[in-house]
């Protein structure tokens, strides 16, 4: 008989044939992201209903724009039977395209098994019709059915494996695509199907008496598209609800992180460190057991961020931080305070002996170990350790007791630990004040300088004066330079300090000079902070043109350790400082372990002995009189003038102008005197003369 279509419907049914493909897609997206297995099979059942009756759907819209001579009519039973084949091939699908892992052989037999149950779906929806005589299906196109339905279904749970990441770039543009894709190969399915059908003549419909054929089109198109919209819609909404929920969990996440852990070093702050310090002091209240704080400093790390810069000091905490963890047990806790300030919180310990060890293993890998961080810079902690329950029974105090236990250990000389001590407290209490004292100092002028004159080598005649700066404080009273000299240095304040000194010494050169005395050259130390300023010559040449002062007129004093820490620049900068007039000396010689080959290449004014040669003239007898004259003969050589410090004796003058010692200052000759009284002095010399 001759079959006929009805163009319209054709059409629609490959617009729901597309539309039930995007829909699969789009569902495997989703499921694929679900976490929850109970989840994941839910959506799976209700997205192969809907699935399942799209794809239906457009085979029975494409059977209703079939017509024949005769009255058409479907039975409801095996329709019924059709819709449950699409279904089930539908979840078939979903199943086989969310699993984990998607190997070639699954893809297959799921290709297979859903093009078997859509082919198996289409000829049974034809078997509804209940011709007679039954169709005859021509054998080429029947297995060309077969053949594109399994093909068709292998190409769709491909690229719906493909298409999942709901993340990816144009999904939904690369999803319509393939659903138009799919949607032309089903058709193509079910229309190749329909022409492997051979329909006799004078065969009739032994269902034409079922559902008007009008009705049931109209309402299974409005019904497909409901179904198929409304299970879109479900979709989107959970997947950006899902979306959501993953934003805001991510977010919660990086908040829990910001507020447990350091952004820099990743390791706990002090937050947290808090918290576990409080649970670790309630286990061991129960079950009577000791526990250690280690309190870290970095020795000279702010030396490294002046000089180096902060992303430089960023590489060495990070760095420190892992070599750290690598130094404790795996149960100890290593948090960052801020800054360069570490702590290790060890639970469970014997005895103060292990509190020990665990320091000292910590300085000795630090010290030794070799890492493979490629951070070039070695730097050293100082450790305070307090202990629970002896040196505290709360969070506050022990860490406030472990704090004031490494300063005692940087007093001790650094790189080294020390247990809290009761004393620490009273320590720690007068270096907090000196802090205080020195954030104002300069403003309220609490500052002044003395000045110790020095001496030619006859030891009459004055050669100049050596400027020290006291402090004076309202509350703390007088302060000797060894006192807040140190804290300043680690505070970094040394540095404004440092030319206040340069300043007030050039104004009392210039109120001498106006009172008619002679203009001295005046010598003033160089703290170690100071050397590390990249602009200090330009500095201080300003300052000094300033204040009107020659440069000739300002010596500034190294001290041999400082001066040898890093001998190559230490003589760019003599240089520097000498090409601009000013003069240098190196302080305390014979404490470092100068080079002779740097020593010749400073080429230095003056050397000034350290007191405590001078002093060996005198303990020493002979071989201290070697030292010393072993020295000046040295320096003579070097063409380097020489002073000696601390002369507190008769016979240590005697000796010095016997070993033609060019300077002398000391107790003996003088004393540190104020500006007014090196004034006077200043007279008496030259009425003397």
């Amino acid at each position: 008989m001759q079959s006929s279509y009805n163009f319209w419907l054709v059409t629609i049914s490959l617009v729901v044939a597309t539309l039930a493909s995007y829909t699969a897609l789009d569902l495997t997206g989703r499921i694929f992201l679900l976490a929850s297995a109970r989840l994941r099979h839910a959506w799976r059942l209700g997205g192969a209903a809907a699935l399942g009756v799209g794809i239906w759907s457009m085979h029975f819209i494409a059977m209703l724009a079939f017509s024949l001579p005769i009255p058409l009519g479907y039975d409801f039973a095996t329709t019924a039977a059709s819709l449950g084949l699409a279904i089930g091939a539908s979840y078939l699908a979903l199943y086989v395209t969310t699993l984990q892992r998607l190997t070639p052989g699954r893809l297959l037999a799921g290709g297979v098994l859903m093009g078997f149950g859509i082919a198996g779906m289409h000829y049974t929806g034809m078997a509804a019709l209940q011709m007679a005589p039954g169709i005859r299906y021509q054998p080429g196109w029947f297995a060309a059915s077969l053949a594109i339905a399994i093909g068709a279904s292998t190409a769709a749970l491909w690229m719906a494996r493909a298409l999942s990441n709901d993340g990816a770039r144009h999904v939904v543009r690369k999803r319509l695509g393939a659903a138009l894709v799919m949607g032309v190969a089903i058709s193509g399915m079910h229309y190749t199907a329909m022409a492997a059908a051979d329909f006799v003549p004078g065969a009739i419909c032994g269902a034409a008496k079922g559902v008007n054929a009008t009705w049931l089109a109209t309402s299974v198109i409005l019904l497909t598209f409901a179904i198929l919209t409304v299970t879109l819609m479900l979709s989107r909404f959970d997947a950006r609800n899902a979306l959501l929920i993953g934003a805001v969990s991510r977010l919660n996440g990086q908040i829990v992180r910001l507020a447990t852990l350091d952004t820099l070093t990743g390791l706990p702050n002090r937050s947290t460190l808090t918290d576990r310090i409080e649970r670790a002091i309630l286990s061991a209240r129960r079950q009577r057991t000791l526990f250690a704080i280690l309190f870290m400093d970095l020795d000279g790390f702010k030396t490294i961020n002046d000089s180096l810069g902060h992303s430089v000091g960023d590489q060495v905490l990070t760095a420190f931080a892992q070599r750290l963890l690598q130094c404790v047990r795996e149960t100890d806790t290593v948090a960052r305070l801020g800054g360069d300030e570490f702590v290790v919180l060890a639970e469970n310990l014997g005895s103060r002996e292990d509190a020990s060890a665990l320091a000292e293993g910590v300085l000795e890998r630090m010290r030794l170990g070799v890492w493979t961080d490629s951070q070039p810079l070695q730097v050293m902690p100082s450790i305070g350790i307090a202990l629970y329950p002896h040196d505290g029974d709360s969070v506050e105090t022990l860490l406030k007791h472990a704090d004031a236990a490494m300063y005692e250990a940087k007093r001790a000389g650094r790189s080294t630990y020390r247990f809290f001590e009761r004393s620490m407290n009273e320590a720690a209490t007068r270096t907090l004040q000196i802090q205080n004292a020195l954030h104002d100092a300069l403003a309220a002028g609490h500052f002044s300088l003395h000045f110790q004159p020095k001496f030619h080598g006859n030891g009459n005649s004055l050669a100049g004066a050596e400027a020290l700066i006291r402090l004076h404080h309202p509350q703390l009273g007088a302060l000797t330079p060894l006192e807040f000299i140190p804290i300043a240095e680690r505070s970094g304040q040394i540095v404004q300090i440092g030319y206040w000194v340069v300043r007030e010494t050039c104004r009392q050169i210039r109120r001498w000079v106006s009172q008619g005395l002679p203009a001295m050259k005046v010598a003033i130390n160089l703290s170690p902070r100071q050397l590390l300023q990249p602009n200090l010559v330009a500095s201080m040449l300003a300052i000094v043109e300033a204040e009107g002062v020659a440069c000739e007129q300002i010596m500034f004093e190294i001290t041999e350790t400082v001066a040898m820490q890093d001998a190559p620049k230490t003589i760019e900068m003599i240089r520097e400082f000498q090409a601009s007039g000013f003069e240098i000396a190196i302080d305390d010689f014979g404490t470092g372990y100068s080079s002779l080959a740097y020593l010749q290449r400073f080429r230095v004014k003056q050397l000034k002995i350290d007191r405590f040669f001078t002093n060996g003239l005198d303990a020493h007898g002979p071989e201290g009189s070697a030292i010393v004259s072993a020295i000046i003969a040295l320096a003579h050589s070097l063409e380097m003038d020489v002073v000696a410090e601390g002369v507190e004796t008769e016979s240590q003058l005697g000796m010095l102008k016997t070993m033609r010692c060019d300077e002398m200052q000391g107790f003996l000759l003088g004393k540190p005197l104020g500006a007014d009284d090196f004034a006077n002095l200043l007279r008496e010399r030259m009425v003397a003369a």
